[in-house]
């Protein structure tokens, strides 16, 4: 699991949010993928210096979407998804968050959508020569 596991207690979203989230978002990414096992929530909440029940609350959470498996003696586990698409569907409102935080933001300081999407397209022009150069 990742070391940096982010909680900001000052946050108004709850601790169990933020474990589910970053879980999430480990799945999404590829770090964490089916048949990986997760820490205990004991070692969880020791290491996070948080409440056993929030860390199982996290975890049960994540059991019902079908993300975890929890087996009783053995552990915790990256579930292996019911459908192929599962994980697709994850990664694409993932992507459609990001884009949604950027466009959000970006308004918010006076942008319009044409000047988003200008930078996004020199973003992509850098990275496709950043990634050309790189290959050569």
């Amino acid at each position: 699991m990742d070391p940096d596991f982010p909680i900001d207690h000052k946050s108004g979203v709850p601790i169990y949010v933020q474990i589910m989230d970053h879980i999430k978002h480990l799945i999404a990414s590829g770090v964490l993928t089916p048949g990986d096992q997760l820490p205990t929530i004991r070692e969880l909440a020791v290491d996070l210096t948080i409440n056993l029940h929030t860390v199982a609350h996290a975890y049960a959470e994540l059991e019902r979407e079908g993300l975890l498996t929890i087996q009783r003696g053995r552990g915790t586990f990256i579930a292996v998804p019911d459908n192929s698409s599962a994980l697709t569907q994850m990664r694409d409102r993932k992507l459609q968050g990001l884009v949604d935080a950027l466009f959000t933001e970006a308004l918010g300081l006076g942008y319009n959508v044409q000047d988003v999407q200008q930078a996004v397209n020199d973003q992509v022009q850098v990275w496709q020569q950043t990634q050309e150069g790189g290959a050569s």
